[in-house]
């Protein structure tokens, strides 16, 4: 599937020392917005594919949100885009500016459709040197966009802002491994906060499941099969990029005393969404048991647990029955070794 790129621009943050020994940046901005080029539409397709695949965050705009101000009149016709992304590169640069790990970056702010859907795709790209083979063979050192690595990155779902102003999440940002100061100047940039967490509703799906087969007063193995059918519809919605649809997820598995799944979770008010963004860490305990902890690591399937494991809660122990091959190998070896 393709993206259709509406409007798209670059901008450069500059970092020049200052004499409070922290960094300040400056801005270059275009005057024009660039050509939708066929490289251009490459760039964002590779930049939306690479935003689909990285774990992120939900939110809202606050009240006193400038940077929602200005988009505002972007979509009310009152400005036009050029003009709200040089304002926002001045935003994020003041920003930034703050902080003594500012440094400098490209600023993509790009407008596009992808699925009937409008989207404002904003990060903040770092420039990498490599280099170049030109047409006599000649060796030039070149500069160029990393388009995988990126951490500072939003999004802002334009249809769902529009359509639903008590929505929790048009706005998504990239929640990777860099300190929480880097992800909290962009969130101040943005004038958001968190709106719905992925992983508390995942958490509460698992209790509703397990509330769920409680009270239809099913067996151990019979609870199991339910979760593992839930567990199995998950994994499908995650590898196809979708998320967790409650009226979908009711569907696929057993109704219990006369009572779907969906009717039961909104009966006892869990606070679930209708659609919910899957977090496979969390999901995996459908069927899994695992820990770790004082050099030791465990996991094995929930199925196996009162059959090939054996859990002693008051001696803190669990009795495994039938050693995986490459273990029993490795202990066998050690044991020669001894002798």
């Amino acid at each position: 599937m393709s993206i259709i790129v509406e409007q798209v621009v670059l901008h450069q943050l500059i970092k020049s020392p200052s004499e409070s020994e922290q960094s300040r940046l400056s801005v270059q901005l275009r005057d024009e917005l660039l050509s939708v080029t066929p490289e251009a539409e490459q760039m964002m397709l590779q930049l939306h594919q690479g935003y689909q695949n990285k774990a992120k965050g939900y939110g809202v705009f606050n009240a006193s949100s400038v940077f929602a101000q200005l988009l505002n009149r972007v979509l009310e016709g009152e400005s036009d885009f050029l003009s709200f992304s040089c304002r926002a590169a001045e935003l994020l640069a003041q920003e930034l500016g703050k902080y003594a790990f500012a440094d400098e970056g490209t600023l993509i702010l790009c407008r596009y459709n992808f699925l009937a859907t409008d989207y404002l795709f904003i990060a903040l790209l770092d420039s990498r040197v490599s280099m170049l083979v030109d047409e006599n063979l000649d060796i030039r050192r070149t500069q160029y966009l990393e388009m995988t690595q990126f951490d500072i990155a939003a999004r802002i779902n334009l249809t769902d802002l529009r359509s639903s102003a008590d929505s929790d999440r048009y706005l998504t940002f990239v929640k990777g491994r860099v300190g929480r100061k880097i992800g909290d100047f962009f969130m101040e940039f943005l004038g958001a906060e968190e709106g719905l967490n992925p992983q508390v509703q995942n958490q509460c799906l698992l209790q509703a499941v397990s509330d769920y087969c409680e009270q239809g007063e099913l067996s151990g193995t019979q609870t199991q099969a339910v979760k593992k059918q839930v567990f199995d519809y998950c994994k499908g919605q995650i590898n196809a990029g979708e998320e967790i649809e409650l009226t979908e997820l009711s569907s696929a598995i057993p109704t219990l005393n006369e009572r779907p799944f969906i009717d039961f979770a909104a009966e006892q008010d869990y606070g679930l969404a209708s659609s919910i963004p899957p977090v496979r860490s969390a999901l995996k305990t459908l069927t899994k048991f695992s820990g770790s902890g004082k050099g030791v690591t465990i996991s094995f399937d929930a199925e196996l647990m009162d059959q090939r494991v054996i859990w002693n809660e008051a001696e803190d122990s669990l009795i495994i029955k039938g050693l995986p091959a490459n273990l029993r190998d490795q202990l066998q070896r050690r044991l020669k070794d001894q002798n």
